[in-house]
């Protein structure tokens, strides 16, 4: 499994029944209750984002993401609440002078009619002259806001839909794509937006000019209250880690059983195809013959369906097999290699077919766990990387306290985070390390990820053991002007 990262390419914060922008603010602050004039805002507030999906698209377009195998592509919207850090200001009062809001579900709704709005220039709710200064320049009521999206063109219904269902375009007549319940008011979001992507990706959804988040109408149109109550979330201006984001968790994973094809399991064969050392797609999925090794195709496992993996790379999915003399060797042959409209030659392979009691250990005696160590290449310790780089990262696992005993077949996962302070901040959670004939290996692509220091720690499963290794690997993304600097 692997995870990708889309970041929002603009958001503001509206107002309800005002001209106010805070499109540049790092906090985007929902809330609602008091009317109360004197008190400032007043009503309730909505969120509009949207996200930059090229990148993400370009994944899709070129099978570095493919859903061919598994049909396992999820999309998360994710959020930082900036409450969620200290227990302690739970039932507190704001900064602000606001109660912080509980028990409250929030909508994810896409914006309606496909409306074109710009982001604004504002950061304030009010406006804020300073002695040192006669115009308050974090002010502003360009748009967009509460009832405009640009200069000159205004939402169909002001704050992009009506609550009340009285409106030309209502509540109900919203595409809501996710609800979240937020129990203490300092849960991070977490809104599902799978369907609403891969409809996007496929071709499906057009013209999305992207999505709103707000309290529920009933939230809203709280009557009476005496008491502003509010949320806040991360933007993506924060001079933080915390920036919002997509994250997109897909299935990649790689476990080549060629070196270690066990009778009566289920065993996977993978094919690569490169140019040049670059990954590159055929035109439709081959197809896989096993033979024994007298060259004799053997009945039921002839022309084999395969499936993309990821970009370059095919699989196919062998049932167990029985009832042979083991050890012996077999025969995979490939077919239907069709490159850009041209054959390319079959390809065959072998493999060894071993006994079942090879992966089984079975006697009087535990078996006593394993130490690890391990090395890496492409990227080196302490590296510093451009945030415009992919990386090939290998693994050689090794027996602790040795120099060159590799261990083959061996279940390990990776975990990518940075640190701030003592707290460590997950970017990907544990996830399997491919394992081919000749490597381990794991792709880093830096360009779905903010410049900081980040840290791998390795885990092994042994013996009923769970092992973890930590900071085995530490490098730093660094935007190019960091080099340009030097």
């Amino acid at each position: 499994m692997s995870i990708h990262n889309s970041y929002f390419s603009k958001n503001n914060t509206i107002i309800s029944n005002s001209y106010v922008n805070t499109g540049r603010n790092p906090v985007t602050e929902l809330f609602y209750g008091s009317t109360i004039v004197l008190q400032y805002p007043q009503g309730f507030s909505r969120f509009i984002f949207n996200l930059d999906l090229e990148l993400l698209q370009l994944k899709v377009d070129d099978g570095t993401i493919s859903i061919d195998c598994s049909n396992s592509m999820k999309h998360t919207l994710r959020m930082t609440n900036t409450s969620t850090f200290d227990k302690e200001l739970l039932n507190t009062i704001t900064s602000q002078g606001r109660m912080r809001a509980t028990s409250f579900d929030l909508i994810l709704f896409r914006i309606p009619e496909n409306q074109y709005w710009d982001e604004g220039v504002g950061y304030d709710f009010g406006d804020l002259v300073y002695e040192f200064s006669e115009n308050d320049r974090n002010y502003s009521t360009r748009p967009s806001n509460w009832y405009q999206t640009t200069t000159i063109d205004e939402w169909t219904e002001p704050g992009m839909y009506n609550n009340r269902n009285d409106g030309v375009v209502n509540y109900s007549g919203l595409t809501i794509v996710d609800t979240q319940h937020f129990q203490f008011g300092d849960e991070n979001i977490s809104f599902d937006m799978t369907n609403e992507i891969n409809s996007i990706l496929n071709g499906s959804l057009t013209g999305v000019t992207g999505w709103g988040i707000a309290f529920k109408p009933e939230v809203e149109d709280l009557a009476d209250l005496t008491e502003t109550y509010e949320v806040q979330f991360f933007t993506r201006h924060t001079q933080t880690f915390y920036e919002p984001f997509l994250e997109t968790v897909y299935n990649d994973l790689v476990e080549d059983d060629r070196n270690d094809f066990i009778l009566g399991k289920q065993n996977k064969l993978y094919l690569y195809i490169f140019d040049d050392g670059n990954p590159i797609n055929l035109d439709s999925n081959p197809l896989v013959t096993l033979s024994d090794q007298t060259g004799s195709p053997i009945i039921g496992l002839t022309g084999l369906t395969t499936c993309r993996r990821t970009k370059g790379i095919y699989e196919v999915t062998i049932p167990p097999l029985a009832s042979y003399k083991t050890p012996c060797t077999f025969n995979d042959k490939w077919t239907g290699l069709l490159l850009n409209g041209f054959p390319l030659p079959d390809v065959t392979n072998t493999f060894i077919l071993y006994p079942l009691k090879k992966s089984i250990q079975i006697g009087p005696k535990s078996y006593d766990p394993k130490l690890y160590g391990f090395d890496f290449y492409g990227i080196k310790q302490d590296e510093k990387i451009y945030n415009s780089d992919i990386r090939k990262v290998g693994v050689i696992v090794k027996q602790a306290y040795t120099t060159n005993k590799q261990l083959p077949n061996v279940d390990c996962f990776y975990r990518v985070y940075v640190r701030e302070g003592q707290t460590e901040v997950q970017v990907q959670d544990w996830t399997p390390v491919n394992r081919t004939p000749n490597e381990y290996y794991f792709i880093f692509d830096t360009r779905d990820k903010i410049p900081n220091e980040y840290y791998i720690d390795m885990k092994v499963e042994s013996s009923g053991e769970i092992n973890t290794y930590k900071r085995t690997l530490k490098f730093q993304i660094v935007n190019l002007k960091y080099f340009e600097n030097l």
